[in-house]
């Protein structure tokens, strides 16, 4: 949801469509990715006044309570909840930053296609 999220940021007032050629995702993943962004309130969905067939997705103008929640919680606790206890936590939270270095943004577009 992420490269969505990031894509919809730099391309507001953008169709699905859109999304996906520049992310290189399946578009029924952007689709569901736009869904679940709009639920959580960190996207908005409109008419295309140009085509009232289409749906533009721009950012939220305000942080919805659950995006303001997950912003606020610390990682370590939720890593040591999730993982029952804080002794596998450094080495997680290592793999973490090693991904994130990893998945730079325009990295999925890299991606052989199948």
């Amino acid at each position: 949801m992420l490269i969505v999220l990031s894509d919809v940021v730099a391309h507001p007032d953008t169709a699905v469509g859109e999304i996906a050629e520049r992310t290189g995702l399946p578009q029924s993943q952007v689709s569901m990715a736009v869904a679940r962004l709009r639920e959580a309130g960190s996207v908005v969905t409109a008419p295309d006044p140009a085509d009232r067939r289409r749906s533009l997705v721009r950012k939220a103008g305000e942080v919805s309570e659950r995006v303001a929640e997950v912003r606020a919680t610390d990682i370590e606790g939720a890593l040591t909840a999730a993982l029952g206890g804080p002794e596998h936590v450094p080495e997680v939270t290592a793999a973490l930053e090693t991904l994130a270095r990893h998945l730079m943004p325009g990295s999925l577009t890299d991606l052989p296609s199948e």
